[in-house]
């Protein structure tokens, strides 16, 4: 945090939205207020409101930002393996950590999902955004096919729900104690060796 700092406007956004991700992530996007986001950067609350209308304006640059970091992480995995299905074993175990882009990404999902009934714009943005998140899997399975790793009879398009329905199933055992690492590991496991060639 840089608390009474003058930041360039670029850099005073991120520290925003990283401070956001955290507090939403610790706790609610209904429960958490501009305001203490604003505290937490050490910041104003008008200085927050000059470089996002909104909360859910916040909310959305936090899930973006999230997205943008997991995918990174995603991309180099695949880069640095032999192969998809190698990728996704490492994909997978990077899941766990606690203050992971992954899981973060998880845990702003489930908590857009929970408002998203009540709030059409967070609804629309959730979506575009899911699609945009299943499109990346899509990419990556179809990959793993080309290289012969993954199966080809799998419907690829089906498939790519599945990797997203598991993280917000992952996220949600976690959140109210019904699984642990093991067994979403195993969970994990089962789908890779069913996409296995």
């Amino acid at each position: 945090m840089t608390t009474g700092t003058r930041l360039p406007a670029a850099e005073r956004r991120l520290e925003l939205i990283e401070t956001a991700v955290r507090v939403f992530s610790e706790g609610s996007y209904r429960g958490t207020t501009t305001a203490e986001i604003a505290r937490e950067a050490g910041v104003s609350e008008p200085i927050l409101y000059r470089h996002f209308a909104s909360k859910r304006d916040l909310y959305f640059a936090a899930l973006e930002h999230v997205w943008a970091q997991a995918q990174a992480a995603w991309e180099t995995a695949v880069a640095d393996a032999p192969d998809v299905l190698a990728a996704l074993e490492t994909m997978g175990r990077g899941h766990f950590a606690v203050r992971d882009c992954k899981h973060q990404l998880s845990e702003l999902w489930v908590q857009a999902l929970s408002e998203a009934t009540e709030d059409p714009e967070l609804r629309k943005y959730l979506r575009r955004h899911l699609r945009e998140v299943h499109d990346f899997f899509v990419g990556l399975l179809r990959r793993g096919q080309e290289e012969g790793v993954l199966r080809a009879d799998r419907d690829i398009e089906a498939e790519a729900w599945n990797f997203l329905a598991g993280s917000i199933l992952g996220m949600v055992g976690r959140r109210v104690g019904l699984l642990d690492d093991a067994e979403v590991g195993r969970i994990r496991a089962s789908r890779l060796a069913w996409l296995s060639a």
